[in-house]
């Protein structure tokens, strides 16, 4: 199983045996949303740097950005997502991906949280 990491932005990162590196959003995230009603995402072959707007996801409480929780290049997006945005809700952190990155530097996923440390995170939120 691969192993998850997670930024303090509630993005989290699974990186498969191609390379690429999944990207959503928390499950905390999408409960902080609410009803997830509209997705956007990146179009692929766009670099994105790490803690760039690269997606926006509107509930019906609040639009809010998706940040590239690192740098690459987009490898392939989640249009399931997009004709079925409550699927973000339902399942946030298994296939309610958002995007895939070809990572520039795979060694910088040592940058993120394991989910012992964004649990701890969590918990300095108010």
């Amino acid at each position: 199983m691969a192993q998850i990491f997670y930024s303090k932005d509630h993005e989290w990162v699974s990186v498969g045996a191609d390379g690429l590196a999944t990207i959503g959003i928390t499950d905390h995230a999408q409960a902080a949303l609410g009803d997830i009603v509209f997705v956007e995402l990146p179009e692929p072959g766009r670099n994105v740097a790490k803690g760039e707007a690269c997606a926006v996801v509107e509930s019906v409480k609040a639009a809010s950005d998706v940040y590239a929780p690192l740098t690459g290049t987009v490898a392939e997006v989640n249009q399931t997502i997009v004709d079925e945005p409550a699927k973000v809700n339902a399942e946030a952190e298994t296939s309610g991906w958002f995007f895939k990155l070809r990572l520039d530097d795979p060694a910088s996923l040592t940058e993120l949280l394991d989910r012992a440390g964004y649990d701890e995170f969590l918990g300095t939120l108010a």
